[in-house]
């Protein structure tokens, strides 16, 4: 027992170098390890504490490793030619946002990335059209890309947030057709455009970009060199972009 104590107030005052748990006794090494049970079983907040630390570091390592990886995607994160930017195009700040219109959380931040964006006039906002929930999310999302190349920037913002705000029911060419016109657009150019290939080219573009950026949900947010994965409060949108700022 004494030995063990011994071992352990070692282990807990010398750094971990001078501590050689091989050089113990297999009878010290049972002795110790029964103290060191004992002690958590008598201290599991030490555990707790072990847990956070653990998770602090993995967040660390994390954020380190995005830093590399927008990096690495800069020109496709923030330059490429075919996605949407919308708020101040020449903002000092940009949020690239990953979507899927059938996507519950995007719903619930689109609402919080309207405020931040209506609040912010210097904020440079980017689209990438990312469906990943099923056909019908690669619909919508064909015919929002298809908004944008035959009507314009300002089309593609009502249908982007319509699809959130307004739009209900299964997407079918009917019910497309009648949510562009509900929004003073002409459904027939922004249908036949649906086809083009080059629509394809862009989402499947998105995709390899999420792969590489390890995005594999909806929403997630690329703000200066931070990445979010998973929706989070508006506020903690305006932190990150207050950080990327300063």
């Amino acid at each position: 027992m004494k030995a063990a104590l011994v071992a352990l107030a070692a282990l807990t005052a010398t750094p971990a170098a001078a501590f050689d748990v091989t050089a113990m006794t297999d009878a010290e090494r049972a002795a110790f390890g029964t103290e060191v049970r004992a002690y958590l079983l008598a201290n599991p907040e030490v555990l707790i504490e072990v847990s956070q630390e653990l998770d602090k570091k993995q967040a660390a390592e994390q954020a380190q490793g995005d830093v590399a990886l927008i990096a690495a995607n800069e020109a496709e994160l923030f330059s490429d030619r075919a996605s949407f930017v919308g708020g101040n195009p020449k903002g000092d700040v940009t949020v690239v946002e990953f979507i899927d219109y059938r996507c519950g959380y995007c719903r619930k931040a689109h609402g919080e990335v309207s405020a931040l964006i209506g609040s912010d006039k210097n904020i440079r906002y980017i689209v990438k059209e990312f469906p990943i929930l099923g056909e019908e999310s690669l619909v919508a999302s064909k015919f929002a890309i298809a908004a944008l190349r035959t009507a314009g920037p300002d089309a593609y913002a009502k249908i982007n947030a319509g699809f959130y705000e307004s739009f209900r029911g299964d997407i079918t060419p009917d019910t497309l057709s009648s949510f562009a016109r509900s929004l003073g657009l002409d459904p027939k150019p922004i249908l036949a455009e649906m086809d083009n290939p080059e629509i394809m080219k862009i989402i499947e573009a998105n995709h390899e970009l999420a792969s590489r950026m390890q995005i594999s949900g909806t929403p997630a947010f690329v703000i200066g060199k931070q990445m979010v994965r998973g929706y989070v409060p508006g506020a903690q949108l305006k932190a990150i972009v207050k950080d990327a700022r300063g």
